[in-house]
């Protein structure tokens, strides 16, 4: 099936190549939106499947934060709590498996707060743009809970295993900049911004060069397990691809010829 925006809730549509998924909204304390994941890994997984186009892919909230994680207060009134959790995790993980498969590039702004699983979904994107009262915590000890949504993963890639353990063992709350210095985050702009900023990126993302930004993600995450010698050999078959893409040829051609590249 092709997804088209029409298609779509409102909670997930795809517009200029930008698939956009609403993570979070403002009812129920901003927690964790269950349908909007859902449907978000519907997407995706046309996308993976290749029956969907997509540019890149936007992460938001809607509301005065980015995500607070799961909702506690179901937690709480489940009749199994292990059975309800496990669920939740269930699903957020289906969406998680799809997220990491795109190729294209996937953009978050992160407003206000992003806790537990919405730092997982902050720690998967490739770009995350907060503002100064962005504010990160990872909250699952404050529950007496262990984390989910990959950050036992994702976490010590970006910031390493010391700091990540020191991160999640003392439920460290952590602000725009020392986010942006960790690397959690990858600039900021004036709070107020955070949203349009994000949205401008996915848009500009989604107009370039998709098959560039597609071989950049695999060599990147290629080199986290290869040797150097393993990695020079990637990058020399991949830029060799990239040179006789349509891509590669139309940027080429563009530069020699003075003028903008159409990567449409």
């Amino acid at each position: 099936m092709t997804y088209s925006e029409a298609d779509i809730s409102s909670k997930v549509s795809i517009e200029d190549g930008v698939a956009r998924i609403v993570v979070a909204t403002a009812a129920n304390g901003a927690s964790l939106d269950l349908e909007g994941i859902e449907e978000g890994t519907s997407v995706l997984r046309s996308v993976n499947a290749g029956t969907t186009a997509i540019g890149s892919v936007l992460l938001i909230g809607r509301g005065p934060n980015f995500c607070a994680g799961g909702n506690v207060h179901d937690f709480a009134g489940a009749d199994d709590r292990g059975a309800f959790v496990e669920s939740v995790a269930t699903t957020l993980h289906a969406f998680v498996r799809e997220l990491a498969a795109v190729s294209a590039p996937i953009v978050a702004g992160v407003h206000g707060w992003a806790a537990g699983a919405g730092m997982s979904l902050v720690c998967l994107t490739d770009i995350a743009i907060g503002g100064p009262s962005t504010k990160l915590r990872p909250a699952y000890p404050s529950i007496g809970f262990t984390p989910d949504g990959g950050m036992s993963w994702t976490l010590p890639r970006i910031v390493g295993s010391g700091r990540a353990m020191d991160i999640l063992l003392n439920d460290s709350i952590i602000n725009g900049e020392e986010a942006v210095r960790l690397g959690i985050l990858s600039r900021l702009v004036g709070d107020d911004y955070v949203d349009s900023e994000a949205a401008r990126l996915a848009r500009t993302l989604a107009a370039g060069p998709t098959s560039a930004y597609e071989g950049i993600k695999t060599l990147l995450m290629a080199s986290e397990s290869a040797t150097l010698t393993e990695q020079l050999e990637a990058e020399t078959a991949s830029i060799s691809r990239a040179a006789v893409s349509p891509a590669g040829r139309e940027g080429v051609d563009a530069f020699v010829e003075k003028r903008r590249p159409d990567f449409s």
